[in-house]
């Protein structure tokens, strides 16, 4: 059976100010930006992989 999803905390302070800055930041981002992000994003996952394969050997 499926757990009760938990309700989103909120954000006070520097940390809702810092996610305000960032949801900015990606809003206006290109789509080269993006696609960037993306790559970078596959790249350290596949990384991560690869690290958590030999750590099981």
């Amino acid at each position: 059976m499926a757990r009760a999803i938990r309700e989103t905390p909120v954000l006070y302070g520097k940390d809702a100010e810092r996610f305000q800055k960032e949801m900015k930041r990606v809003e206006n981002m290109t789509a080269e930006e993006r696609q960037a992000n993306r790559e970078k994003a596959r790249k350290a996952y596949e990384k991560l992989v690869t690290e958590v394969q030999y750590a099981k050997a």
